[in-house]
């Protein structure tokens, strides 16, 4: 009598444990439902909206959200539901863009300072320490002021303005990486310092960019938003939820007409605290001392 062959466990590779630690974590994939849903929505949002975000209706000023209007109008006509969608797409192009931006420039030079060392990393570290010595919002004042506004010189300065911390990160785990075997083995085979940094190197940082990605993002769109809402980030007639925000400086509007900015507060609110939420659960998923 035969007895039947045991069935096969699952490989426990890094890749499954850290997406069960990540399901594990209940505010994180809250976190990432509810922000998928709000990509959704501003993507996909705008095409079940019978009016464009620009379309003035002097007639329909100031009308509260109603059947035809579903989130009311603004002062001169322009559907609030249409426009917040429109400006979610422009707030979180400008959040991912300036991210980006971000982790090149860090990552370009962490790695450098990281892997190479000596000097190297004298020059770079001691550049992002004088760097860092300045008040963040002092230099994105001035520099929105100096280069003036548009969505174009608002996702340069953000970018500029958050490598340095994307640059300690990438440092710090590859003055590490450098040391294991197998680097050390690369070197020994007379791999050349440029093959080695790039195939074997930089994707051992990828779980550290990540999570600064998933925590800049949500930076960088309250960023906009408190550019905008100053006059120095995205300009009008092109919506931002910054800029839909200035409606709330004037009083009557502020009391009277919450519904003209009251949305797209509230998309700030939620995206910043889901991206937050997905960032934390990454982090916690990604740790290697995490339990599966």
């Amino acid at each position: 009598m035969t007895t039947a062959a045991p069935a096969p466990t699952a490989v426990r590779t890094p890749a499954r444990m850290a997406t069960t630690r990540f399901l594990r974590h209940r505010l994180a994939v809250a976190g990432l439902v509810l922000l998928g849903l709000i990509v959704l929505l501003v993507v996909f949002g705008p095409a079940a909206s019978r009016f464009t975000p620009e379309q003035i209706d002097l007639l329909a000023r100031n009308q509260p959200p109603g059947a035809i209007h579903w989130l009311g109008t603004d002062q001169t006509g322009r559907d609030i539901f249409a426009r917040t969608l429109s400006a979610g797409r422009v707030s979180l192009l400008v959040g991912l863009l300036s991210t980006l931006i971000s982790v090149v420039v860090g990552t370009t030079l962490g790695a450098l300072a990281g892997y190479f060392g000596g000097w190297v990393d004298n020059l770079i570290m001691r550049f992002v320490d004088v760097v860092m010595t300045f008040p963040s919002i002092i230099v994105l004042l001035t520099l929105a002021a100096i280069v003036g506004p548009g969505i174009d010189k608002t996702i340069l300065i953000i970018g500029l303005l958050g490598w340095p911390l994307a640059c300690r990160l990438v440092r710090a785990k590859l003055l590490s990486v450098r040391e294991l075997e197998f680097i050390a083995a690369a070197t020994a085979l007379g791999a050349p310092d440029r093959r080695i940094l790039l195939k074997h190197a930089l994707p051992n940082v990828v779980d550290v960019l990540v999570v600064f990605v998933s925590l800049g993002v949500a930076s960088a769109i309250l960023l906009e938003a408190g550019l905008s809402f100053l006059g120095l980030g995205v300009q009008p007639p092109q919506a931002s939820w910054g800029n839909l925000l200035t409606a709330a400086r004037e009083l009557t509007v502020l009391e009277a007409y919450p519904w003209q900015w009251m949305p797209a507060g509230a998309l700030i609110v939620l995206t910043v605290l889901a991206t937050n939420f997905v960032g934390d659960g990454l982090r916690d998923a990604l740790d290697p001392k995490a339990k599966a």
